[in-house]
């Protein structure tokens, strides 16, 4: 006996049903008497709950199978729907473009965090309070370069990045920033403890979670 080759057989319009369902569908729609096919399309809805694994998922949206039997019926199905019958044109209607977020970055060796601390910032009036936010944020803009760059970032190139990032609101002394040392202390400290930043160019979670990986298959083999 030959075998009949899917590619012979008649198109599968959804084919989490399976076939057999579409070929119930298809019958349903030759029979000449509306309650006859009514009745026959309820008894496949409920047939469908019990055998069909995506009929889990539509159980607490019974509209969604009947949606579905129209479909398969190509929207040539006239029965005594419970629900307001699909429009084709509704159902197939293609989801509108989506613009893509244009934020662009001045300076991307800090992140787009940066800038939306220094906008936090320059909301502040005092002026001890911009000093202070403007030390913090020259502290994590090396602290994020340093992370991303084998090179050092000079104190000055920091001092004159955030006042074109703050639009010359948030203005420090260089000469005070290298004498103290500002920019160097967060940095220091997140090296003695072996914290990463977050929030610059990248995160290093996954990072981190490989490198303790690898030391736990070490450690096993050497027992």
């Amino acid at each position: 006996m030959i075998g009949e080759y899917n590619t012979s057989r008649e198109h599968i319009i959804l084919k989490e049903y399976g076939r057999n369902v579409q070929k119930l569908v298809n019958y349903i729609r030759t029979v000449p008497d509306k309650e006859k096919r009514t009745q026959l399309a309820t008894t496949l809805i409920e047939l469908i709950k019990q055998l069909a694994p995506v009929a889990k998922e539509a159980q607490e949206n019974p509209q969604r199978m009947w949606d579905d039997l129209y479909i398969m019926a190509d929207f040539n199905l006239d029965v005594d729907n419970p629900f307001t019958t699909p429009d084709r044109t509704i159902l197939f209607k293609k989801p509108r473009k989506m613009d893509y977020p244009q934020n662009d970055v001045r300076f991307k060796h800090y992140g787009k965090n940066i800038e939306k601390l220094v906008h936090e910032a320059v909301k502040k009036d005092d002026p001890k309070e911009l000093e202070e936010a403007a030390i913090y944020l020259g502290k994590l803009m090396k602290t994020f370069y340093s992370a991303w760059n084998k090179e050092t970032l000079d104190d000055s190139v920091i001092v004159k990045d955030l006042q074109i990032l703050s639009q010359g609101k948030l203005k420090l002394n260089l000469d005070k920033v290298r004498e103290d040392n500002l920019f160097e202390k967060l940095y220091r400290e997140q090296r003695k403890t072996g914290q990463r930043p977050q929030g610059g160019g990248g995160g290093n979670e996954n990072r981190n979670q490989r490198n303790r990986f690898k030391k736990n298959r070490h450690r096993r083999r050497d027992q």
